[in-house]
């Protein structure tokens, strides 16, 4: 704790320093993207083992708070992405360190310069959604901080069990050390691997990540994937028009969209689902060595991040391969005439 509390007073401290102040933000957004990523992840599986859920998750989405958070989510991918490039191009030509701060101001003006043409059109999205013909039907706003904090405290509840079995196996095995050992060797074969693995699946990243943000932000948006009559963005043929409206049937629309025989989108959002999963926790597991200090809290910390990047694996896996289908269309029918009659 006590380490954390430093780097937040000396980033604090540095009041300008490129270099810190991006190494700080890069961090921060990378929790906020993950934080989403578990949300989403699950969510989407929703859509086919729970159609109703995932009706009353995008009725959520399509909130005034989730939008200015959908907002806050693309700035950071942005951002985010631009930095982590900057990162490896830094990695592989330590020769190029002496212009950091300069690349580190370069990666906040690139990112506001693409933001502006970015969030223009998304607020043209906004604009019809919220101010168009018809008023929206929106989910009160006590039912959605509740529902988001039961979310919450599912990861926390996760986290503290998993410490729980920390202490557990500190007690058991006798081992009491107050402090991380400094005695493992450093540059291990792992770490390496992982150090690899988070700058080339950085750059696999960053174009499967922009694709999805235009298609699902800009060329179609939120609030269109619950538009009747629609054309989900990248479906094609009869399959492709959204007939009930509904989230599961626009899911169900790219999912079952075959280009030669093959399901491009879930492909793609499998590509997207392992790469993302295991970049951001493995992210996370970072955070958590640089601060967590006594051995069994960090112990825990990891027993909690390696769980919850297998969980997100298997149930994002298993909602692709089984896929969407018609009775899960017709039950978010039902859910979607449920939703906006109460």
């Amino acid at each position: 704790m006590s380490s954390l509390v430093l780097t937040v007073t000396e980033t604090l401290r540095y009041k300008g320093a490129f270099g810190q102040l991006n190494w700080a933000l890069h961090r921060l957004t990378g929790l906020g993207i993950l934080f989403f990523l578990i949300q989403h992840v699950i969510d989407t599986s929703w859509a086919v083992f729970f159609p109703d859920l995932y009706v009353q998750a995008i009725a959520e989405y399509q909130t005034p708070l989730f939008t200015i958070g959908e907002f806050a989510l693309v700035a950071a991918v942005v951002y985010h992405a631009l930095n982590g490039w900057r990162i490896v191009v830094f990695d592989y030509r330590p020769e190029l360190w002496k212009h950091q701060e300069r690349a580190a101001l370069g990666v906040l003006l690139a990112t506001g310069a693409i933001l502006i043409p970015v969030f223009i059109i998304m607020f043209g999205h906004v604009n019809t959604f919220y101010f168009g013909d018809e008023s929206p039907d929106l989910v009160p706003l006590v039912d959605l901080i509740l529902n988001q904090l039961r979310f919450i405290i599912g990861i926390g509840v996760a986290v503290a069990v998993a410490l729980l079995f920390s202490f557990i196996h500190e007690f058991f095995t006798g081992r009491t050390t107050p402090e991380r050992s400094r005695t493992r060797p450093l540059g291990s074969k792992v770490e390496r691997f992982w150090w690899s693995y988070m700058r080339i699946s950085g750059m696999l990243i960053i174009p499967l990540v922009f694709g999805h943000l235009a298609i699902m932000h800009l060329i179609q948006g939120v609030f269109d994937i619950t538009a009747a009559g629609h054309v989900a963005a990248g479906a094609t043929g009869v399959v492709g028009v959204n007939e009930t409206g509904t989230a599961v049937e626009f899911v169900y629309d790219r999912w079952n969209t075959l280009v030669g025989g093959v399901a491009i989108w879930r492909i793609y959002d499998a590509a997207l689902l392992a790469l993302v999963v295991l970049h951001g926790f493995n992210g996370l597991r970072y955070i958590f060595n640089d601060y967590a200090r006594q051995e069994a809290i960090r112990r825990g910390l990891m027993y909690a991040t390696i769980i919850m990047a297998v969980i997100l694996i298997v149930v994002g896996a298993a909602a692709l391969i089984v896929n969407v289908d018609q009775d899960a269309v017709q039950l978010a029918a039902e859910a979607m005439a449920n939703l906006h009659a109460e």
